[in-house]
Parts: structure tokens; C-alpha cells; sequence
């Protein structure tokens, strides 16, 4: 499907990309200083520059916002030229998805609360955008007429995977052309390999891909039911988007939200939640082993960026800098090499690169590595 660029974009719609993570399983590429939201990963362009111009497709720049780290600011200027400066939300401290698309909310709603706000995270790899971006636009309908749900989209899974969460559908609520809209029962954390399995066979279960569409006022609602100190704090920052003393209010207000997650804060309490069924190619790219699965799916077949000389090895990510890299007789391994770091490791001990982050923080060694 090729989108007309003037008559896709939305009204009343205002999309978040979340830009505010560390990403510290795909270290060492992806670092405190410039994180794999602000890496080239997946192609030529960073995942935010990738993630920026799928939205570009049905919405005009000054519909975009970033949610990101005040430190991250500069990169996120010098990565979307034709961005609106004032469309970075630069939040004090991390604090989780929850507190994150708080501030969001109360920005959007400083200037209007009938605005449907989208929800997209910066570091996720789509093959089809066309199907996401369709799906929107079906969302968007559905919600204006039904602006007490929370709409999810979920990931048709192909396979038992552990590294997600899922979301459980219930019964049909609406058809939109050939988009199905269903009732979300429940969400349910990462789960072992043999419930995974269970989930896959059942069909009724989705990855949860971490991206939402709602009412502006809606979930400003819900955090008021579910969240209530954080919305004292999240109205307290909407005030000060008129009064005119918005930076000073957020300096203040955001750090003491509550570390939250949407999902575990609001979603899961929430029972007006439906979710979209999206069957597409997509990864949030967590881990080496899933960037290596989503370029090359062929566990024979080696991903190599670099100089690379390989004797009968198979199924590695090889990751290089300027050095050569040369494999001989291995198999199933993740091996990335900057100027100042080497990561070797078994392709399925790649969730636990972050507690090499960890350690690191812990050593006092962060600030180098």
C-alpha cells in the first residue's frame, strides 16, 4: 500500500514516540550517552529517525511529540530537523512509561483534551508500517465513538516467545473495514517457554507491543481512578502549560511520579481495554538475539556488520567496529566489538547483557563504559 502523504494526515490526533529508554541489552553499542533509540541498528537511519517518518506518514510534524530524557534533547533536535522544538518533552528523570505519557497527556490536554492521543515507542522495527499505519486511522474511528476505551494493538505471535508480554483477547467489539477490534480480558507478564507455547496454540493471545491510542481526557481520567497521586502532579503540570511557568512545574513534579509502567499502573486495573490485532513482522529489538532474528530469521545464516572472516561458523551476530573479526568452528554466539569494549556470549544468555550494565554501575565503571 503507497499512503497520499496530504490526505492521511490526521485530525484531532496527536502521536507520542517514546524516546526515553537505555537500552542496556544491546550493550555495548547501546550506551547511557547515546542509547539504541539513537542507533542505526536496523538500517541507515537511527530507530527514532525510522519510527519519526513511519508517523510522518499521517501526521504533520506539529502533531509529533518525543518524550525523551532532558540529556537526549540535542540528539533528538540534531536527528528530526523539521521537528517543532517545543514538541520535546524533556522529562528531569526517567521514570517508566506511566509518568512518561502523564506528562504527555498534560501537555496535549493544556490545549486540548478531545485530542486522541497515539502512543509509539522509538526502538521498534516494523517490516510493514502500512499495516500499523491502517489500523491507526481504524483506531482513531472506533474511539470516536467509543471514547471510554483504551486501545491497545497487540502482535499476532509466530512463534513461543518469552521476551514479551501478552495480552489476552476477549469478544468482538466492532469491525472497521477489514480491521477486527476485540475486548481485552487480560495482560499477562513474560511468561516461561511452555506457557508461551500454550498462548501460541490457543490463538487468542497477542504480543504486547508496548503501543496504545486513547482520548487525551480519557486516560487523564484513568490515572485520576487508578494513579491518584500522580495525577494531582499531572494536573499541577497542565496548569503550568498556560501560566507560563511549565519548565519550573516539571522540574519540580515529574521526579516525584510514581516509577511506573502504564501497563501494570492503569492497563491491567482498566476493564474497558481493546486491543488490535496487527500481523506484521516486528521486534522491539530487546536484546542481540532479537536484532539478529529480526534481520536474518535463518539460524544457519550469520548477521555480519563489519570486517568479518568466517571457517564453518553459523547462526552468529557479528557486530565490528574497525577491527577483524574472525570466527572459526562456533556457533550460536553474539559478538560485538566497539573501540573500548567486547561482548562475547551465548546467543540465549543475551537477556543478561544488562547485568554486565549493572555491574558496571555497580564497579564504578558506567561513566566509561
Amino acid at each position: 500500500m503507497i499512503f497520499d502523504h496530504c490526505s492521511l494526515i490526521t485530525e484531532n490526533m496527536k502521536l507520542v514516540i517514546m524516546a526515553g529508554g537505555k537500552g542496556t541489552r544491546l550493550w555495548p553499542v547501546s550506551r547511557a550517552g547515546k542509547p539504541k533509540q539513537f542507533q542505526c541498528l536496523t538500517g541507515d537511519k537511527t530507530m527514532l529517525q525510522e519510527t519519526y517518518l513511519r508517523l510522518r506518514q499521517i501526521a504533520a510534524p506539529e502533531d509529533i511529540f518525543v518524550a525523551t530524557n532532558q540529556e537526549y534533547v540535542s540528539e533528538v533536535e540534531k536527528e528530526i530537523l523539521e521537528f517543532p522544538k517545543e514538541n520535546i518533552l524533556a522529562e528531569p528523570i526517567g521514570r517508566n512509561t506511566a509518568p512518561s505519557i502523564a506528562l504527555a497527556a498534560a501537555v496535549i490536554a493544556a490545549k486540548d483534551e478531545n485530542e486522541i492521543m497515539g502512543v509509539f515507542p522509538a526502538d521498534h522495527f516494523i517490516e510493514n508500517p502500512e499495516i500499523l499505519l491502517s489500523a491507526i486511522q481504524k483506531g482513531k474511528e472506533f474511539l470516536e465513538k467509543n471514547d471510554q476505551y483504551l486501545l491497545t494493538f497487540g502482535i499476532t505471535p509466530t512463534a513461543p516467545e518469552t521476551g514479551y508480554g501478552y495480552i489476552k483477547k476477549d469478544g468482538d467489539l466492532e469491525k472497521i473495514g477489514d480491521v477486527q477490534i476485540f475486548k481485552a480480558e487480560k495482560f499477562v507478564e513474560k511468561p516461561n517457554y511452555e506457557t508461551a507455547q500454550k498462548y501460541l496454540e490457543a490463538g487468542d493471545y497477542f504480543w504486547n507491543s508496548g503501543m496504545f491510542l486513547w482520548k487525551t481526557k480519557t486516560i487523564i481520567e484513568k490515572f485520576k481512578k487508578y494513579v491518584p497521586d500522580d495525577f494531582e502532579k499531572l494536573m499541577k503540570i497542565k496548569d503550568s502549560v498556560k501560566a507560563g511557568n511549565f519548565a519550573e512545574v516539571l522540574e519540580k513534579e515529574f521526579p516525584k511520579m510514581d516509577k511506573n509502567s502504564i501497563d501494570y499502573a492503569i492497563l491491567e486495573n482498566e476493564p474497558n481495554v481493546a486491543v488490535i490485532p496487527l500481523e506484521m513482522p516486528w521486534s522491539d529489538v530487546g536484546s542481540w538475539t532479537a536484532l539478529k532474528d529480526t534481520l536474518i530469521s535463518n539460524n544457519r545464516e550469520n548477521f555480519v556488520r563489519g570486517e568479518h572472516i568466517n571457517f564453518d561458523s553459523e547462526n552468529l551476530l557479528v557486530y565490528g567496529s574497525d577491527k577483524l573479526i574472525t570466527t572459526i568452528g562456533v556457533k550460536d554466539l553474539i559478538i560485538v566489538d566497539t573501540a573500548d569494549a567486547i561482548l562475547i556470549c551465548d546467543r540465549n544468555k543475551s537477556q543478561l547483557v544488562s547485568d554486565v550494565v549493572k555491574k558496571l554501575e555497580a564497579d564504578g565503571k558506567i561513566k566509561n563504559l
